[in-house]
């Protein structure tokens, strides 16, 4: 499972996750739910920075020493993977869900 819970913020795990519909916890394909996990900001937003996880993965993730204790779980069937563009003030990609659960 997260062995090192910094992999989910590097930017190039986050990609590849995104792109091979992998879970950022414990890489193994994603199914059905995916679930994100993010602040209330992000939730707000529907924009959250972590790559997507298995549901036991992220409960696994909120568990761990140093996460966020704001941190919601956010289920969902599906989610785009948004680049930020060139005069974009975020600069890290977003996943967005698409189908709430």
């Amino acid at each position: 499972m997260l062995t090192e819970a910094s992999r989910v913020h590097d930017r190039r795990w986050v990609t590849q996750c995104a792109l091979s519909r992998i879970c950022g916890g414990c890489a193994m394909s994603l199914g059905r739910p995916v679930v994100f996990v993010g602040t209330p900001e992000e939730v707000a937003r529907n924009a959250f920075h972590l790559p997507p996880l298995h549901e036991g993965c992220a409960e696994e993730l909120c568990r761990q020493p140093g996460a966020d204790p704001r941190w919601e779980l956010v289920s969902t069937a599906g989610f785009e993977f948004v680049r930020p563009g060139r005069d974009e003030v975020e600069d890290r990609p977003t996943f967005q869900p698409n189908s709430l659960l």
